[in-house]
């Protein structure tokens, strides 16, 4: 965690001005390769990703459509949000987050569907298969990852860039889900 603090460091205090280039996007993949690597492949993450994709096998987008809808009703704090902020998968990468000293401000874990599979906090929907952090990782292929702008975040109220990756089954070497990481410009050592 030293080491991605002082890379975010350098990324964060050499970038005055956020381009749509983003000169920070090779350190911030880096970190992610050399430090958060480990964290995408845990063992655990990677069995509640497998779990959903055969629960939620053959789901229709009405369905999907239905939950997210589902989800947004509860405003961050309902039933079916906190039955997923209950789960094993949640509470690990909720620790992982805490670990990170406030670098990391959020993780979120989708299925093949680009549904939540595990959230270290209440996100604003529960279907991500629309947004980039789905889209440009999990539907591109094993290598992809997506950086994005560093942008104020309303679920987590920071600034921040969300980095995501796609996650693969270590036995199959295929796509499975996807992961994002936001991490927070403002917990940057100044």
């Amino acid at each position: 965690m030293r080491m991605m603090l002082a890379l975010l460091f350098t990324v964060f205090t050499a970038t005055t001005a956020i381009a749509q280039d983003k000169p920070y996007a090779e350190l911030v993949q880096s970190i992610v390769d050399s430090e958060l690597q480990a964290w995408i492949d845990d063992p655990d993450l990677i069995f509640a990703i497998n779990e959903q994709n055969e629960i939620n096998d053959g789901m229709s987008m009405l369905r999907i459509e239905g939950l997210d809808k589902r989800w947004i009703s509860q405003d961050g704090a309902g039933p079916m949000i906190w039955d997923l902020l209950d789960r094993q998968a949640s509470i690990l990468m909720r620790e992982r987050r805490e670990l990170s000293n406030g670098v990391i401000t959020e993780i979120i874990l989708m299925d093949a569907f680009g549904l939540n599979v595990a959230i270290s906090d209440p996100t604003s929907d529960y279907y991500q298969g629309d947004e980039a952090k789905y889209q440009d990782t999990y539907l591109v292929g094993p290598n992809a990852i997506h950086i994005s702008d560093i942008e104020f975040d309303d679920s987590t109220q920071q600034w921040q860039t969300q980095v995501s990756k796609t996650v693969l089954d270590p036995e199959t070497g295929q796509p499975i889900g996807a992961i994002t990481f936001g991490i927070n410009a403002d917990a940057i050592p100044q």
